[in-house]
């Protein structure tokens, strides 16, 4: 009976432990909700200037073009346009190790949800062994109950 009790005890520790597990992950994955929402921002943000500098790349390719009669303006349109194409190869290479990172973000989100999941799973199994040795214990403290009142009558 001693045992069953210790057991119990056990039990009701260990469904402590992961309740306190259980929340651990989900406030981590809280956390990678909220990275990811950043990293989404981020990634609009510079898809917006991408955009603004992809405009401003086509419209200094198209006024070097109207001006190619003038050699000096021509020359410093030129160099506009390789920076412009530069800045945007960066930004390029930006969006691409953003994404990268959302990608592995939502990997590990996913992780963290299955991990949530089996951890729930493993919390309500030792809920059932923790209520059936409850039930145990309560039909073994009756039967004692009851012998002891039967010895009594002896």
């Amino acid at each position: 009976m001693e045992a069953l009790r210790v057991e119990a005890d056990e039990s009701a520790g260990k469904v402590e432990d992961l309740k306190s597990k259980v929340k651990s992950l989900e406030q981590e994955n809280l956390q990678k909700e909220q990275e990811i929402t950043s990293l989404q921002h981020k990634q609009s943000v510079l898809e917006q200037e991408v955009d603004k500098l992809e405009g401003m790349h086509n419209k200094a390719k198209g006024e070097a073009a109207e001006s190619a009669q003038h050699g000096t303006q021509n020359e410093s349109l030129q160099r506009k346009v390789q920076l412009l194409e530069e800045e945007a190869e960066e930004n390029d290479r930006v969006l691409r190790e953003t994404n990268e990172k959302l990608r592995q973000t939502d990997v590990k989100a996913g992780h963290y949800e299955r991990k949530v999941q089996a951890l729930e799973t493993e919390r309500d199994q030792w809920e059932q062994k923790y209520e059936e040795m409850a039930k145990k214990y309560s039909e073994t403290k009756k039967e004692l109950d009851d012998f002891v009142a039967e010895i009594g009558n002896i």
